[in-house]
């Protein structure tokens, strides 16, 4: 079943067609990857379902409901909700205070009352979340951190756990490893499958490829702003169209980059 379908999106910036009648749907439970070369539209199509632009066309439905040009804090609040390539943490707080942050969106006191501990029951309920979702991503142990002492492969797992902290039912990642080592990926893939065993749907965009084939069970692949295929990673790795696209070489130059 569907849990997100975008229905013939488009997103013109005056003469320009960044996203160009897009079609594709999210099923509930799914871990799926949204990739094409630079310029493809993913990041407009990530803004467009998150509520940052309004469509200039077509429709975001997403558990059954429009919410085509909503507002981003009303999109997050129904579950949807989004990360950015760039960590959003506060480094001059902790790990724990950091995720706490995270909590606002479902605590009725709003952001600056969980800070400043308005509604001392909500703040310890928040709080009790908070040790949990820390737990669940292994960082328990670095609660009373400060953020801006984690490594960069650590400030990515913190940035998921923040987004967990607002109760997600489709979470989406843009481009969630990069600058990452190996180590790092293969740690935030585990991560990643983590959250969906939980409940989360994911929609990814990510530029690493042998993450993308081993993570996602199906890939939405798009080029000048249209879809340009879409299936599974044994058939989008096999599909020359999509290697030569993407990475603008022929596919016996590109096709190790899609490799496991």
């Amino acid at each position: 079943m569907a849990l997100l379908e975008v229905e013939s999106l488009s997103r013109r910036f005056g003469g320009l067609t960044a996203v160009d009648n897009l079609s594709f749907s999210v099923e509930e439970g799914a871990i799926h990857g949204l990739i094409g070369p630079n310029g493809a539209g993913k990041t407009t199509t990530f803004n467009v379902i998150g509520g940052f632009y309004r469509p200039s066309g077509g429709r975001v439905i997403y558990d059954g409901r429009d919410i085509s040009g909503m507002a981003t804090h009303a999109i997050a609040a129904l579950g949807l909700v989004r990360t950015f390539q760039a960590t959003t943490l506060f480094h001059e707080l902790t790990v724990a205070e950091n995720v706490l942050v995270g909590c606002h969106l479902t605590a009725r006191s709003g952001l600056l009352g969980v800070i400043l501990g308005a509604g001392e029951e909500r703040r310890r309920d928040a709080e009790t979340r908070v040790g949990e979702i820390l737990a669940f991503m292994g960082l328990d142990g670095l609660a009373g951190d400060p953020c801006a002492n984690l490594p960069h492969g650590l400030q990515r797992a913190l940035g998921l756990a923040v987004a967990l902290a607002a109760r997600p039912k489709l979470l989406m990642l843009d481009e969630p490893f990069t600058g990452m080592n190996p180590e790092e990926t293969r740690r935030m893939m585990d991560l990643i499958r983590q959250v969906r065993d939980s409940g989360v749907t994911i929609l990814l965009v990510e530029h690493d490829m042998r993450a993308v084939m081993g993570l996602c069970e199906r890939i939405t692949v798009l080029n000048f702003g249209g879809l340009l295929a879409e299936g599974g990673p044994e058939a989008i790795r096999a599909d020359p169209d999509v290697v030569e696209a993407y990475l603008g070489a022929p596919v016996r130059e590109a096709a190790p980059c899609f490799s496991k």
